[in-house]
């Protein structure tokens, strides 16, 4: 057993209204400067669609993500070192702009300047990539609130194979926001696809980066990652992509993306894994089973044997206790109410999602059933107009099992606490049928209703203490995943620490303990942890 740390995101899609703050918040931190006009680090995709870029999900056209060999071993699905080599200065899996979109903007000097007349003056369209006047066809939230999905929805990875049993009509429409930013993930393909070793895994928090000063804008890690969260600068001649705000989280702040959440949606905190464990979970040969793979990769912070072993690692004892009360943990691991997006890509993705419950207790109320009554929820979540089925393909590859016991926990929950609130006996005999017990119920309550800003972000402090080992680590090694043990976290070839809060625009110091703090430039009197918002 190798423990290692990872810093995990969990989203509550019950509660994303689809407001696009954190998109505007990460665009302007992050991609508001030439080059990357198109790029969205983060961006809030209106499910059923085709998403951003479009039809992402289908690796049969892009062959992100891993796939098994006739003898059950990983392999890029785009191929190994000779193949892509003979692709190197041709590749065809590349999304292009249209499928991103071509960004655009309007002349509005004009409108302000136009001369007085009796016609309203108007302007045009025109790329900012080209310059010239276009009509906008696609757009990364075209689809957003369904507006595209007559036309497009159908064509959704997710759904092709059961259209049959979905109904886009605007009378009986289903649909739910799904944020997305890069998964960091302990099995990345991105890291593996990278010919010149500049993307890395970082070893002391599973952050995944590219080294600018070694990147060749070859951009195989931008067809290599499933999700497509890679990007190019067409400016620079560099791949980009979301940093989980590295800055702040090493000071101990939450990303921006959550920080700036209108609907707390967003959970931050450590999680523990076996890293000798990775390679033979992305290896399981049945993809349904790759949900409780991962799961069973993850190690519980309270076991005595599994803290003497991070200890022994070199895990700080502050971290231990922050994965401890981890947010992330609790909902993945210990209540299981949250699912890892597309599991069947095997790269072990580290953003997880709870399922939307709120249109099934709408349908059930619509149905005439008594919405108070978990097994009544529960006996229409199969009758939805979107099938069970599509959130299976979403979030277990296929397996509908956990989707359900997940959603029937967050039934079970909402009918408990209503009749609590309300003075009436709580059917806790529900709960314990879905395997809640009372203290279970209370702390999913806690941390789903309107949980504290330091239930939702426990993140530790990096320390600086490690930053010269790491450092060293990563300057001697190349891409993590060539070493022996990949292609997860391959043995000594794990890449080090990065310290680039300073240039990213923080000032860095250490404290009474000697851990490190950097004060970002984004940090505001309120944005501190601890902080009740």
């Amino acid at each position: 057993m190798r423990v290692m740390a990872q810093v995990c995101m969990v989203m509550n899609l019950d509660k994303c209204i689809g407001c696009h703050t954190c998109s505007v918040t990460c665009k302007q931190t992050w991609t508001n400067r030439p080059g990357v006009e198109y790029v969205y680090f983060n961006n809030v995709e209106t499910k059923p669609g085709l998403g951003y870029p479009a039809r992402y999900e289908d690796q049969g056209q892009w062959k992100g993500g891993w796939a098994l060999d006739r003898k059950g071993r990983l392999r890029l699905r785009a191929g190994g070192r000779v193949r892509r080599l003979l692709s190197i200065f041709y590749n065809p899996d590349l999304p292009t702009i249209e499928d991103y979109h071509d960004p655009f903007t309007y002349d509005y000097a004009r409108l302000i300047t136009a001369p007085s007349g009796t016609r309203a003056p108007s302007v045009s369209a025109r790329s900012v990539l080209t310059g010239r006047e276009m009509n906008p066809r696609w757009g990364a939230n075209w689809e957003d609130d369904l507006a595209g999905a007559p036309q497009r929805a159908l064509a959704d990875p997710n759904i092709v194979a059961m259209s049959e049993r979905v109904r886009l009509e605007f009378e009986s429409v289903f649909m739910f926001y799904l944020p997305r930013i890069c998964e960091h993930c302990l099995n990345p393909s991105c890291v593996a696809s990278c010919p010149s070793g500049a993307m890395y895994k970082r070893a002391e928090d599973g952050i995944v980066l590219v080294d600018q000063d070694r990147c060749r804008g070859w951009r195989f890690c931008v067809s290599g990652c499933p999700y497509k969260k890679v990007y190019f600068n067409h400016r620079t001649g560099k791949a980009e992509k979301c940093t989980l705000c590295f800055p702040r989280i090493e000071a101990g702040l939450p990303t921006i993306c959550s920080e700036t959440c209108v609907g707390r949606l967003r959970y931050l905190g450590l999680v523990l894994y076996d890293a000798d464990a990775v390679t033979a979970a992305a290896a399981t040969r049945d993809p349904e089973d790759l949900y409780e793979a991962q799961l069973g990769v993850f190690l519980d912070p309270e076991d005595p044997a599994v803290l003497a072993e991070a200890a022994n690692a070199g895990i700080p004892h502050d971290w231990l206790g922050a994965a401890r009360r981890s947010p992330a943990y609790a909902l993945i691991a210990r209540h299981r109410v949250a699912l890892p997006l597309h599991p069947e890509f095997r790269t072990m993705p580290m953003v997880w999602y709870i399922p939307p419950l709120s249109p099934v207790a709408d349908v059930t109320a619509a149905a005439g059933y008594d919405d108070t009554d978990p097994d009544a929820v529960f006996a229409t979540i199969d009758a939805l107009r979107i099938p069970l089925e599509y959130l299976a393909n979403l979030f277990t590859a296929g397996r509908v099992a956990p989707v359900r016991d997940a959603l029937r926990r967050l039934s079970v929950i909402r009918s408990v606490m209503r009749a609590t609130q309300l003075g009436l006996d709580p059917p806790l005999e529900r709960a314990v049928e879905a395997g809640l017990g009372s203290a279970d119920v209370e702390d999913l309550f806690r941390l789903l209703a309107i949980a504290r800003y330091e239930d939702r972000y426990v993140v530790p402090p990096a320390h600086a203490e490690e930053a010269g080992r790491l450092l060293a680590q990563h300057s001697l090694s190349g891409c993590s995943l060539e070493s022996e043990g990949g292609p997860g976290m391959g043995g000594d070839g794990v890449s080090g620490f990065h310290l680039a809060g300073a240039a990213a625009g923080g000032v860095a110091g250490r404290d009474a303990d000697g851990r490190l703090h950097l004060r970002v430039t984004q940090t505001s009197p309120t944005s501190r942890p601890g902080a009740d918002r």
